[in-house]
């Protein structure tokens, strides 16, 4: 089984932007800690971060050629603005989890529109990092569910 672990824009900065909302962990140990759940999980993950619509969009079409089994995504602001990435996820079918690190029901009206949520099995927010980790699970458990009957 194989995940993507999608990151969008400013995500690279995590542990520098705005800690008071996404923390002071870096997005090195973010990276480190998602692996580490991988081997736990006996599945392999791809960890992917782009400040690019574009980009972003290439690598969900990439992954349906690649066979990525599931992918965790977390658009950043591209969640509010993307009708492109909403459009990728609904082309390729790839089972999906979002996830936001801070809650975004808490913060600015324009935060809790989620243009991707339409395509996604769940939205995970407002768990910290560890949001990750139980996007990863929960996956894993879909698709074993799913490989199961």
């Amino acid at each position: 089984m194989k995940l993507l672990i999608l990151n969008g824009p400013n995500l690279n900065m995590l542990g520098i932007r705005e800690p008071q909302h996404y923390g002071k962990e870096n997005y090195k140990t973010l990276c480190e800690r998602i692996e580490a759940h991988a081997q736990t999980l006996g599945i392999s993950a791809e960890v992917y971060q782009s400040n690019h619509e574009g980009a972003l969009v290439d690598k969900i079409q990439e992954a349906f050629f690649e066979k990525v089994d599931g992918i965790v995504f977390n658009p950043g602001a591209y969640t509010h603005t993307s009708i492109a990435l909403l459009d990728a996820l609904k082309a390729v079918s790839i089972p999906t989890v979002e996830v936001h690190i801070s809650d975004v029901d808490q913060r600015e009206d324009f935060r809790k529109v989620s243009y991707i949520r339409a395509a996604c099995l769940q939205t995970i927010s407002g768990h910290g990092t560890d949001g990750y980790l139980e996007a990863m699970t929960l996956l894993y458990q879909h698709l074993k569910g799913a490989n199961a009957k």
